[in-house]
């Protein structure tokens, strides 16, 4: 008789895709690049901080918006970072996870939380290894030098959306909701916005999400992305994280900065719209 055995999935190294191209590939020249973006953002959130939204184009033009959501990490501490992108290389049903081994950057390794991916795993059906849409994708991949800086030492679990289904964004939601719910979590919803529309264009499209965003309204930004997916390339990643983040405790939403990447290229006749905010809950000013 024929008996089977489940391997366990083998720790991944999973090499840089876009370091030397999208951002620095040098450690001291991209540590420079962070510190500058993160020294010129002053303004700083007072309160628990569950999860954050960051753009994922090249450095020099999505890093001085990043870099406003992950100023507010600063001696700050997690147990893990959940982090949530789109799939720009292959297209696939449900959500693709790295649940063992390490993540390179030119700062070095960042590990995967072999634990909490099992939890997801466990907890979230739509949730299955799927190494080969991490191998080339960037909308991880963008988000860890400043994890990196900020975030020393605390391991990720990588989540990569294939279609942004309803379906898998309410059980994206729901399950990380569930798995972290023990857990000393942030969350990171990777995203642009619109795409390749005159900056007077994109910024009345992207303003749509913005303002949605801002009054913690998944639900205005799911419909908004039914009506035109265009709006954002990781508008699931967007949904998902705030729901799960709402569903963690979090009451207060805040956009802390939105540009386009004309500010850098001077090109404002086909640009892509940025947007920084961050959930938790809030200590009010003044």
């Amino acid at each position: 008789m024929l008996t089977f055995r489940i391997m366990a999935p083998q720790p991944a190294r999973r090499a840089s895709a876009v370091a030397g191209s999208w951002y620095p590939g040098h450690p001291a020249t991209l540590l420079s690049a962070i510190d500058g973006y993160l020294g010129h953002v002053s303004d700083v959130v007072v309160g628990d901080i569950t999860a954050l939204v960051a753009p994922h184009a090249g450095l020099m033009y999505s890093g001085p918006v990043a870099a406003h959501a992950y100023r507010q990490l600063a001696g700050r501490t997690y147990d893990v970072v959940v982090l949530v992108g789109p799939s720009h290389h292959i297209g696939f049903e449900g959500v693709a996870i790295v649940s063992r081994g390490v993540f390179e950057t030119p700062l070095g390794d960042i590990a995967v939380s072999a634990d909490d991916a099992d939890t997801i795993i466990a907890t979230t059906p739509v949730v299955c290894e799927l190494p080969a849409a991490h191998r080339q994708e960037h909308s991880l991949e963008m988000q860890l030098p400043f994890l990196q800086r900020l975030l020393p030492g605390v391991p990720i679990v990588p989540l990569v959306m294939g279609h942004q289904s309803r379906a898998a964004i309410a059980a994206l939601s729901e399950g990380l909701a569930s798995a972290m719910a023990s857990r000393r979590a942030l969350l990171v919803a990777s995203s642009d916005l619109s795409h390749y529309h005159d900056s007077r264009r994109a910024a009345m499209l992207d303003r749509i999400i913005v303002d949605a965003v801002d009054r913690f309204d998944p639900e205005a930004v799911e419909r908004a992305l039914a009506r035109d997916p265009g709006h954002a390339c990781g508008g699931g990643p967007i949904v998902s994280v705030m729901r799960a983040a709402r569903a963690l405790g979090a009451a207060d939403a805040r956009v802390l900065c939105y540009a386009d990447s004309g500010a850098v290229s001077g090109d404002t006749s086909a640009v892509v719209g940025y947007c920084a905010a961050v959930f938790g809950t809030f200590e009010a000013a003044g």
